[in-house]
């Protein structure tokens, strides 16, 4: 890959959308084109067959073929015409054949849509591999305790498992709609000139289903080449997943930070390391994620932008979109690969995330207090009551249980059995197990069941 995308994609991904692999996909759809043009009759079969054998042994100079590109508007008009040539060396006849009824952006469209097909096994892979890891973690910490935080400040305890769940709840959200998305994208760009197939009379319909069938691919009630909606719904599916994804990678970042210290990344030799400070242990992997979803949003903008285009072909919009649809995929499969990884090796600091709990002096129980008292007192004089206990407790850095003892309107109406149970997490996790249960029932234990 490019060493300026060395940090926003994954080897398998940079070969998807490497030039070979554009190539190749743009030869599939020419071959596939011929081959269909040959069984129905409409060219003849030995060319089909020429064709397809010189497209075994074609060889393309991209460098040429991208100057060429910037002149015609299109990759498609300077590859066209290069395969058209290596075929004409074999045979003048069969050269003639080559693109039949075909139009640039029916090559460029369906080659990108190949390349989409290519790379849904690898997100789903990793997908599937990120699931199954945090389905582990959240059953194997169901009754881990630990803070709860709320805007980055301590908050009463919920477990480590319910959090974990919320995470894996909201990427099968996503991939749910992610799935749907790709179902829809991955068919078949075949219009002609126009979007009508006129050079190709009435058999038009005909050689275009064949095509799809024969690419494996859908087949549109009609050519979509200025209607970019369902590339645009996979962009924004994209980006949402890429969001949940950041949102993962930033819980664990921050419970990475030494201060905190409850869970780590995995450490294999080379990994996290600095190269001024050899005590670090950095969450490379979060990282990772965090840049592509900081990258991503942006990008998902730019081809929203791009799907206003004019009346049957577009003018800088289609024009946009390679780059843009490519990045947005890498960048995708490179969060996924990279907290699949994360969760795959991810430890988890159980004693700290109580000792981080105690060490909040009990204060993130006042809730639980005030609730005590208010059902005594009434809600107004207990909430006065804990503002004055939390005031005490932290100006005498003194527990809280400790500080209403001795607050009498409060140790009349708790009893030592209140205050004893009062800084006990467990005693206040209220529903947090039965929402984790509810989040993972929805959740498919196989590969197979995410793709409905």
């Amino acid at each position: 890959m490019p060493l300026i995308d060395s940090l926003a994609t994954t080897p398998e991904l940079a070969e998807v959308f490497s030039d070979p692999s554009v190539l190749a996909a743009m030869l599939q759809f020419e071959v596939a084109l011929a081959l269909v043009e040959a069984r129905l009759g409409v060219i003849p079969p030995d060319a089909a067959a020429l064709i397809a054998a010189a497209a075994k042994t074609a060889n393309f100079d991209a460098a040429s073929l991208c100057a060429q590109a910037l002149q015609s508007g299109t990759l498609t008009i300077p590859f066209v015409k290069d395969f058209t040539e290596q075929v004409r060396k074999t045979d003048p006849k069969a050269a003639g054949f080559l693109h039949w009824g075909a139009t640039s952006q029916d090559v460029a469209d369906t080659a990108m849509v190949l390349l989409l097909q290519r790379a849904l096994p690898i997100l789903d892979r990793d997908l599937d591999l990120l699931a199954v890891n945090l389905r582990r973690l959240s059953d194997d910490h169901k009754d881990t305790v630990m803070l709860g935080r709320t805007l980055l400040q301590s908050a009463p305890p919920i477990t480590f498992g319910l959090k974990i769940a919320g995470w894996l709840a909201a990427i099968h959200r996503c991939r749910a709609r992610l799935n749907s998305s790709f179902g829809d994208a991955l068919i078949l760009q075949f219009g002609g000139a126009s979007g009508t197939l006129a050079s190709l009379g009435d058999r038009g319909l005909q050689i275009g289903q064949a095509l799809a069938s024969e690419l494996g691919l859908s087949f549109p009630q009609a050519p979509w080449h200025t209607h970019r909606d369902r590339l645009a719904a996979l962009v924004a599916d994209c980006g949402v997943l890429v969001g949940c994804l950041g949102k993962m990678a930033r819980d664990i970042s921050l419970l990475m930070q030494n201060e905190i210290a409850e869970v780590a990344e995995p450490s294999d030799a080379g990994r996290g390391g600095s190269s001024a400070m050899p005590q670090k242990h950095n969450p490379v992997g979060c990282v990772l994620t965090l840049a592509a979803a900081i990258r991503v949003p942006g990008m998902v903008a730019a081809y929203l932008s791009a799907i206003v285009q004019e009346h049957e072909r577009g003018a800088g919009g289609w024009q946009a979109e390679w780059p843009i649809l490519a990045g947005i995929v890498q960048s995708t499969g490179l969060a996924a690969a990279s907290m699949a990884e994360v969760a795959g090796g991810l430890t988890v600091d159980s004693d700290r995330m109580r000792a981080n709990l105690e060490a909040n002096q009990g204060l993130v129980f006042a809730e639980k207090a005030s609730m005590l008292l208010a059902s005594r007192l009434g809600r107004a004089a207990a909430h006065k009551l804990l503002q004055e206990a939390t005031r005490r407790s932290l100006a005498q850095k003194r527990r809280l249980a400790e500080v209403l003892g001795e607050i009498p309107e409060a140790a009349q109406q708790l009893d030592s059995g209140d205050l004893s149970k009062l800084e006990d997490p467990e005693d206040y996790l209220g529903s947090a197990e039965a929402f984790r249960q509810r989040l993972l029932a929805r959740q498919p234990r196989s590969s197979e069941s995410t793709k409905d």
